[in-house]
């Protein structure tokens, strides 16, 4: 199985993507979908999310604790309609216009990181959150944002492994939602099979390096590539957009 210079590319994003929510319990799509989408835009949303799906599965074999779905459980449940929502948003949206709403969401979920907005993890919050991640997630790939804010002020290990269940709970809908509306023929599940080993080596080395580095380096890298990415797509989205009046 050989590998043109986009797929090895799309690789290592992949890999980098993988290996900071390993050590930080979110930014694979945050940081992989805009990059992605740039390379292919055929990469955006299916694949990204069963690449996500696989490492929300890696996390979960990883971690030998039971479930963590109670307290995310008001977001499981909230993300089931939030992802129909988006499944209709995407069947309206042409490339350009998709791309467009991924960068503008990456951007915004990049200014939220900031924690400029003090949202506290109660049960109604989680399940605002829970909509809003099923609509971004269906349409963009980019669902994780709305989840990180709420539980901004929670233990980095609690955030982990609640983010993983509610990921591993609520990306199958999702996938669903996209199968059913023609999203999701044979080539995405061949772009994604190709890209699978970069989920499992950034995975992998996530957890090397836990507890060796400092936390916040890749979280301030992160922030700061998604910004590159969000600015990027949304100017060529832009000049898409434009070329077409």
């Amino acid at each position: 199985m050989g590998y043109s210079g986009i797929e090895c590319l799309a690789l290592l994003i992949v890999l980098f993507g993988s290996l900071v929510q390993g050590l930080l319990g979110i930014g694979f799509a945050l940081l992989a979908a805009p990059l992605l989408y740039l390379l292919e835009p055929r990469y955006v949303p299916g694949p990204v999310l069963l690449l996500g799906f696989l490492l929300a599965l890696c996390m979960r074999f990883g971690n030998r604790q039971p479930l963590a779905w109670r307290r995310p459980m008001p977001a499981i449940l909230a993300r089931l309609p939030g992802a129909w929502c988006g499944g209709l948003l995407l069947a309206w949206l042409s490339s350009a216009w998709l791309g467009l709403l991924l960068g503008c969401s990456v951007l915004l979920a990049t200014i939220f990181s900031y924690r400029w907005l003090e949202v506290r993890c109660t049960p109604q919050n989680l399940a605002i959150a829970g909509f809003c991640s099923g609509l971004m997630g269906t349409a963009t790939s980019v669902g994780g944002p709305p989840m990180a804010l709420v539980y901004q002020g929670c233990s980095r290990v609690n955030t982990r492994d609640e983010l993983a269940a509610f990921f591993l709970l609520t990306t199958p809908v999702s996938l669903l939602f996209l199968l059913y509306q023609g999203r999701m023929p044979l080539d995405y599940l061949s772009a994604t099979f190709k890209l699978a080993p970069g989920v499992v080596a950034g995975y992998g080395l996530a957890r090397c390096l836990e507890g060796r580095i400092d936390k916040r380096s890749p979280r301030q890298l992160l922030l700061l590539l998604s910004l590159l990415a969000a600015g990027g797509l949304l100017t060529v989205s832009l000049w898409r957009l434009w070329a077409k009046t």
